[in-house]
This record gives structure tokens, sequence and C-alpha cells, in this order.
């Protein structure tokens, strides 16, 4: 006795262990991490970290190699009569190896490391935006799964309902209370209610395998949707990725103006070259030299034609211009919202009636079972009064699902 219970327990727990369940919360998360696009954040991570440090490296010493042979078809010959000063050769050697620091440049680069960070979080934002965007997908396919789910529920419990009805018809039958044949009607409407089953069946295994692949979660077909209550905030301000994607522009925009600023800044650089070449840098040894240079330089863009100003006023447009797409953002949000919340308010109305109707459904049924039962009525006035109910209660599921689902669109429009 006792190793059958923890046989029994075992297999209850295996039951239990290997049932898969799932929420629309969870759909949201696991297609935030699984799906593609978004293994684009790390990777512009990493370029952004890549290019910083291109930029950083002109704060660092930069070495230049060169190295020359030429022959020239004339040299410099000093016009003095028995000097015994040898003319250079009309072939020459030179190879240098150069040094140039920045040392001073407006704060160009930082400016440049700022752009680079400006752009690294607008590019993410926007990944950030794009995965934002499947949330209305997977509602789509989610709600929809949901409905299959009760809508199979509704056909199992009206399957038991006849099949118990014909257990009655049938004795009813054998003792002549009940014309003959109104089993065959029964037995035709399961085989019907059968049909029905696995198209539902069919329609929740393909849903569910489109929503697996988009939450990049493999989902069994008999896997538990969560039918979680939808709440609607609809006092809140908007909060959708897109503001945040907006705003990061402007900042982006404002860290380009910083730079450009900077641009014509005036830059100092020191430098040094060494070398070794004939002729060095005595022009009058006609012979192989070692050389080198030290010093500094000063490079300065004083007029530049207002081209510097003009590309600030142009970025200024630009700014403008994202002001005027963030208002237009929030315009056709705010109208999108009141359509949604439009579509909630009708399909609350939509239930309440759904609610009376399936109560005089029931009233109605109650008394053709009634009928039946002392042949009054055939099998196929009860089917047509239980095919009623069961179409009304299917009416009264879907809209609940469809409240569930503009609720679920009304938090996904306004970024809840």
């Amino acid at each position: 006795m006792r190793r059958s219970l923890i046989i029994l327990i075992g297999l209850f727990t295996s039951t239990m262990v290997s049932q898969q369940s799932i929420t629309l919360q969870e759909c949201y998360d696991l297609a935030t991490v699984n799906y593609p696009l978004a293994k684009q954040s790390g990777l512009l991570d990493m370029q952004n970290q890549l290019e910083k440090e291109v930029v950083s490296n002109a704060k660092l010493p930069q070495l230049s190699f060169d190295a020359q042979a030429t022959y020239q078809s004339d040299v410099i010959e000093v016009p003095i009569p028995n000097s015994n000063i040898e003319p250079l050769n009309k072939d020459q050697y030179r190879a240098t190896l150069s040094v140039n620091q920045l040392i001073y440049n407006g704060g160009a680069t930082d400016a440049s490391l700022d752009v680079k960070s400006s752009q690294l979080k607008t590019k993410q934002k926007q990944v950030e935006v794009n995965l934002y965007q499947l949330k209305q997908k997977i509602n789509q396919l989610y709600f929809p799964v949901l409905l299959a789910q009760e809508t199979h529920l509704l056909l199992i419990a009206k399957q038991e309902q006849l099949q118990a009805k014909l257990s009655e018809v049938t004795s009813g039958i054998k003792y002549g209370v009940i014309l003959p044949a109104s089993d065959k009607v029964l037995e035709a409407e399961l085989l019907k209610l059968n049909q029905q089953l696995i198209e539902v069946k069919s329609n929740k295994t393909s849903l569910i395998e489109t929503l697996s692949s988009v939450i990049g979660q493999p989902l069994n077909a008999s896997a538990i949707f969560q039918n979680t209550l939808v709440e609607t905030a609809s006092k809140t301000e908007l909060n959708r990725p897109e503001l945040e994607l907006f705003q990061l522009k402007k900042d982006e925009i404002e860290s380009n103006e910083a730079l450009i600023a900077k641009q014509n800044a005036p830059k100092l650089l020191g430098f040094a070259t060494g070398g070794y070449g004939n002729p060095g840098l005595n022009m009058l040894d006609n012979s192989f030299q070692t050389f080198y240079t030290v010093g500094v330089k000063l490079n300065w863009n004083v007029f530049d034609w207002n081209s510097n100003k003009k590309q600030r006023e142009s970025l200024s447009i630009n700014k403008d211009i994202i002001d005027t797409e963030t208002e237009t953002f929030k315009l056709n949000t705010n109208t999108e919202l009141n359509q949604q919340q439009n579509e909630i308010e009708k399909i609350e109305a939509f239930i309440t009636s759904d609610l009376e109707i399936i109560n005089l459904r029931k009233e109605v049924l109650k008394s053709a079972d009634s009928q039946l039962k002392n042949g009054v009525i055939t099998s196929s006035a009860y089917i047509t009064e239980l095919t009623n109910l069961f179409e009304d209660e299917n009416t009264l599921v879907k809209h609940k699902i469809q409240l569930q689902l503009a609720k679920a669109n009304y938090n996904i429009i306004k970024g809840q």
C-alpha cells in the first residue's frame, strides 16, 4: 500500500513538473532577452568602446616613419672658386622617425568622446523601442491562445453534458418514454463537437508555435496560459520609450554642437624628428649623418567663413524638428488611447448584456431538458437550445478575452 502511494505521488509530481505554465508578462520579458534584435545592444556597446578607444588615441604620441631615396638633376653648389667645398651628391637618401604629441586642442577630444557616448545611448534606446513594439505582436498571439484555451474548456463541458444527456435518452428509448432515433441526433452532435475540438486544438498549436519563435522559448501545445486580470491606469502620464529616444536624440545633437564649437579652437602640438641620411641637416657635409629636430607647433583656423556657426545653426534646426516629432507622437498616441478606451467601454457593455442573455438561455435550456425527459420535444430541439447557450457562453468568453486584450493594448500604448 505504501509503495503504491509513493508511486502515485511520484506520478503526480512528474505531471506537475512537466505541466508548463506561462504568463503574459513572462512572454514580454522573454522576448526582450531572446529576440535576435536584443543582441544588438551588447554589439553596439562593444562597437562604441572600440570607437572611443580610437578617439582617445589622439591623446597618445603619434609615431610615423618615412624613408626615401632620390636622384636630382642638379644640386646646390657654393659659387666660390677654389673653396674645396665638395658639392652634394645627386643621389640622396633619408630615413626619419617622427613623434607628434597633442598638447592642447580646446577639449575637442573629450567632446568627441561625449558624442560617442550620446550616440551609443541613442542607438541602444532605438533597440529598446523596437523590442517594446514586439509587445503588440505578443498580445495578438497570447490572447487568441487564451481564447482557444477557454473555448476548449467550454467544448469539453458541452461534450460532457451531451454524453450525460445521451445516457438519459438511451435509457428513455429503452423504456419507451422517448422516441426512437433521438439518441442518433445526440451522437451526431457529439461527432460535430469532436471536429470543433480538433480545429480549436490545431489553431492553438499554430499560435503557440508562432509565439514560441517570438519569445525564443519552447512551448508545449499543452502549456497553460495564465488568464491574469489586466488593469489599466488611466491617470498616469505617457511613459513610452520613444519619448526617451527623442530626448536622447536632442542630447546627441547638443554634444555635436559642443564638438563643433571646439573644432576651431587652437591646437598645440609638440614634435620631435630623428633621422639618418645623406645629406643631413648640414647641407655642406656630403656624407651620411644622424640628425634630429624638436619643437612645438600651433595651428589655429582663425576664419572659416562662418562654416562652424552655420553647422551649429543646422543642428539647432534638427532639435526643433525633433520637438515637432515628439508633439506629433504624443498627439497620435493620445488619439490611440482614446480609441482604445472607447473599445474597452464598448466591450464592458457587451459583457453586461452577455450575462443577462446567458441567464435567460439557462432558463430556456432547463425547460427544454424537462420537456425532453417527458418526450414533449425531440433531441434536435434540445440540441438547438444547448447550442444557443453554448454560443452565448462562447461569446461571453470571447468578449472577456477581447476586454483583456484591449486593456493590455491600452497599457502598451501608454507605456505602462
